[in-house]
């Protein structure tokens, strides 16, 4: 498999063909068989969750009366409607939205990734793009998903808007994955390089999306519902696609429109646990010591509705929907899967030998110890939604093949200085622990890719991987350990086999964190 894996029109859209005989050749096709359904049911993944028709399912607007409705509440535009947003899908959204309602648009402005206009050009989605005299302002910044001083001139630009609205105006807020980096407006004297400083030092400690975010939005003049506070007294609509796991409105792009939960114990005991609150530059202690005092206290946002619009719940259940069209018995485990790269891993590994056990010899399960394994590991996962149970129950009544389907989004602890992603290093970490031992008459795929299309600083999407990967790693001259030790997951990718495990899909307008999907054919 010399080509990367968008490289397989051959295969596209290839029904499930029974595989009579097990040569090498044979093995070989039902391996990239089986690759490129993977690749399909990734993009059916982040197909469900495009912008326009998610704006359109959650808004209803009538052009005779100038009624827009959404959910159970209903709002009067007559020339009132501002717009802003920021994340990774909001220029499709902002487009959508355009759409529907400009004609009652007065301005808008939105933060969007660095390319992403080019790249929706490039690939002809004039769906994503605004229209050519559009009254909505766009800046490209936050390249790599880190703020800079591109999104920070988004983000003035964005609160200067919000404060000059009044009680008779709309204020229509766009919020996706990606948002944080891209509403960066520090509270001075905090600059965005200590702001942004702190917040790699967090996440190469391992620290959480929500653990990240309580320290964002402390040190923000808009994360933590400042946005709404400072378009009081205009009402807020806010539309959100969710890449946090349980979908929880604070902290989605450090809830700008959502009063903060959080006080500035929370802060220091998260800077504490990573060890950072003796290094923490004196712009910092000022702005936490001063919100300390503030006499004010927290402020409420009663004049804003916040929607849940697409999430990766949403994105699962198409995948699921997909799979059986292609004739497997498919089962979404969780839309909440996070937890350490390393122990993640370790969990599919397991449930790849439990349910391969269970397919290829029903009745007999796999051996006790790794069933216990199994449970135990997912009881230390925490993961609310978990359906293991019922996973299991499904793959040994299954009568052919099956598709595992999970979302979510591991954190990587950095001990090295390589090149990867958080995809890339769970599919390796999967294949390298898949091939340490036989699973039977049965072919085995993991896929991990991110809904966005850019797993960490790559222009990968993610990989997947096969239990003959360490083997055929090995023949090629890599070691697969070493790559792991680097977190240099790209590079190994992009060199074994010319890069033909790695998923490639290019910008997708959407973000809903990632999607794992695990795949059992039996021979």
């Amino acid at each position: 498999m010399a080509a990367a894996l968008q490289f397989l029109p051959s295969l596209a859209r290839a029904p499930l063909r029974p595989f009579l005989w097990r040569g090498p050749g044979a093995r070989l096709a039902s391996g990239m068989a089986l690759a490129e359904q993977a690749r399909q049911l990734f993009e059916s993944t982040v197909g469900a969750v495009q912008p326009g028709p998610m704006m359109h399912r959650a808004l209803s607007f009538d052009p005779s009366n100038g009624q827009l409705k959404v959910r159970d509440r209903s709002f009067q535009l007559r020339q009132n409607l501002y717009l802003v947003g920021f994340g990774k899908a909001v220029l499709g959204m902002a487009a959508a939205a355009e759409e529907l309602l400009g004609q009652h648009l007065v301005q808008g402005v939105i933060s969007v990734p660095k390319g992403i206009r080019a790249a929706m050009e490039c690939t002809g989605k004039q769906e994503m793009l605004l229209k050519p005299h559009s009254r909505v302002q766009v800046f490209e910044g936050a390249e790599d998903n880190l703020p800079d001083h591109d999104a920070l001139r988004a983000a003035l630009a964005i609160r200067q808007l919000a404060e000059g609205l009044t009680a008779d105006d709309l204020l229509l807020v766009l919020i996706s994955g990606g948002g944080s980096a891209l509403l960066p407006a520090p509270i001075p004297p905090v600059t965005l390089e200590e702001k942004q400083t702190l917040t790699k030092l967090l996440a190469a400690r391992g620290a959480t999306i929500q653990e990240l975010n309580t320290i964002r939005k402390a040190l923000s003049q808009l994360k933590g519902g400042g946005l709404a506070q400072a378009a009081y007294p205009a009402q807020v609509v806010s539309l959100i696609l969710s890449d946090v796991v349980g979908d929880p409105v604070e902290v989605i792009a450090s809830g700008p429109t959502v009063a903060s939960i959080h006080n500035v114990q929370d802060c220091l005991h998260i800077l504490n646990r990573y060890g950072l609150r003796a290094a923490l530059p004196r712009s910092v202690k000022t702005v936490l010591a001063r919100a300390d005092s503030d006499p004010r206290g927290p402020h409420t946002c009663g004049h804003v509705l916040n929607v849940i619009i697409g999430s990766n719940a949403l994105a699962l259940a198409e995948a699921q929907r997909q799979a059986e069209a292609l004739g497997y018995r498919a089962v979404v485990l969780s839309a909440a899967m996070q937890g350490d790269v390393k122990t993640v891993a370790h969990f599919y590994e397991l449930l790849a030998r439990v349910a391969a056990a269970r397919l290829t010899l029903p009745g007999a399960g796999a051996s006790v110890e790794e069933d216990e394994q199994l449970h135990e590991l997912a009881a230390k996962l925490q993961l609310p939604d978990l359906q293991l149970k019922e996973a299991l129950e499904a793959v040994e009544g299954a009568k052919g093949p099956v598709c595992l389907l999970a979302g979510g989004e591991p954190t990587v602890q950095l001990q090295g200085s390589g090149k990867g992603g958080r995809n890339q290093e769970l599919a390796l970490r999967v294949g390298a622990e898949l091939g340490q031992r036989p699973l039977g008459p049965i072919d085995v795929l993991f896929l991990s890719g991110g809904t966005d299309g850019k797993d960490g600083p790559t222009d990968a999407a993610g990989a997947w991987v096969m239990p003959e990967l360490a083997s055929q790693a090995t023949a090629e001259g890599l070691d697969v350990a070493t790559f792991l030790a680097h977190n240099d997951s790209h590079t190994f990718f992009r060199r074994f086999q010319g890069g033909a495990h790695l998923l490639y899909t290019g910008m997708t307008g959407t973000n809903v964190m990632d999607a794992h999907l695990l795949f059992l054919r039996p021979w």
